[in-house]
């Protein structure tokens, strides 16, 4: 087999949440209204921000962004899943599975980078608010979205390249609900050592310089908050991160929970949970960490859905 690319693994079965009949039909009842959840609080922070020329700033761009890629995020998972939980359809071709797995890796590496842009943005914004409309201009947004989106999508494409080259020979049962890197390579049947490597590497590169520059993007704000004579100000100051704060809390634990550790994920499974939070739920409470505290963009939702005049 030395020197050949041998696949005799032409699909995999995604065990999902092995459950009682009835409970397969609530979970897609479940999963499904989370689903069209995403999809309409996302789509709506997208339409807001290019609707009302108020939010036309680099923040509210970054949060668009996020928002748009949180859309294919999901929809990248939940459809097959879906299907499962519904048709018992757990089958998913080797291509099928591989490009699966290739957008769930960029659009989560596309993340990574895209949270280091924005604290990079709030960093600016109270260290140096007066040459913040010099420093944040429209261009260098663009740019910073750009590199985002490429880099997250270029190193996924080295990292399944390696996978996709490993030889599938024996099981084909994966114990988990979506194509993921761990579970994959638990089932190649020669050495995948170069594999575990390339993407330990690139994972490493991928998650922890975007999280160094975003601490230090963090820890000068701090310097700069610090700064403020009046309490008041303080508070006010490091409240306009306090939410994308949140959200990189939120997303680097379950990153580094599941990912730091990928033995971790054995026959029972237990990181299927952690998953389904970086998954399902943070898409979800994402966009209502960002919006229900920013009064700017609730003005410009009521404004959109035309509650202020009616109102009047």
């Amino acid at each position: 087999m030395r020197g050949e690319n041998v696949t005799n693994v032409r699909e995999f079965i995604l065990v999902g949440f092995p459950t009682a009949p009835w409970l397969q039909y609530l979970l897609f009842l479940l999963f499904f209204l989370a689903y069209l959840f995403v999809l309409a609080e996302n789509a709506t922070i997208i339409l807001v921000i290019w609707a009302s020329a108020v939010l036309h700033k680099p923040m509210y761009y970054f949060l668009a962004s996020l928002s748009f890629l949180e859309v294919w995020y999901v929809s990248d998972i939940l459809p097959k899943m879906l299907d499962g939980f519904l048709f018992q359809r757990r089958s998913i071709s080797f291509v099928g599975c591989m490009t699966q797995l290739y957008f769930f890796s960029s659009l989560v590496c596309s993340e990574c980078v895209l949270l280091a842009s924005m604290a990079y943005d709030r960093s600016v914004a109270i260290g140096q608010p007066l040459r913040y409309s010099v420093i944040m201009t429209t261009s260098l947004c663009v740019r910073l979205i750009a590199f985002s989106y490429t880099s997250g999508f270029t190193i996924s494409m080295i990292k399944v390249y390696f996978i996709s080259s490993a030889t599938f020979c024996g099981s084909n049962v994966m114990n988990h609900f979506f194509c993921d890197f761990s579970p994959i390579l638990k089932l190649a049947c020669t050495d995948f050592s170069t594999a575990e490597l390339v993407d330990f590497v690139l994972a490493f590169i991928i998650l922890v310089f975007p999280l160094i520059s975003t601490m230090l993007s963090y820890g000068h704000v701090c310097m700069a908050v610090l700064r403020i004579p009046s309490s008041t100000g303080r508070w006010k100051a490091f409240s306009t991160c306090a939410s994308h704060l949140t959200v990189v809390v939120i997303f680097y634990s379950a990153m580094i929970f599941t990912y730091v550790r990928p033995q971790a994920i054995d026959s029972r499974s237990s990181n299927k949970l952690i998953s389904a939070i970086y998954t399902v739920l943070t898409p979800i409470v994402n966009p209502l960490i960002y919006c229900l505290r920013n009064k700017e963009f609730k003005g410009s939702l009521k404004k959109t859905l035309g509650i202020d005049q009616a109102a009047g």
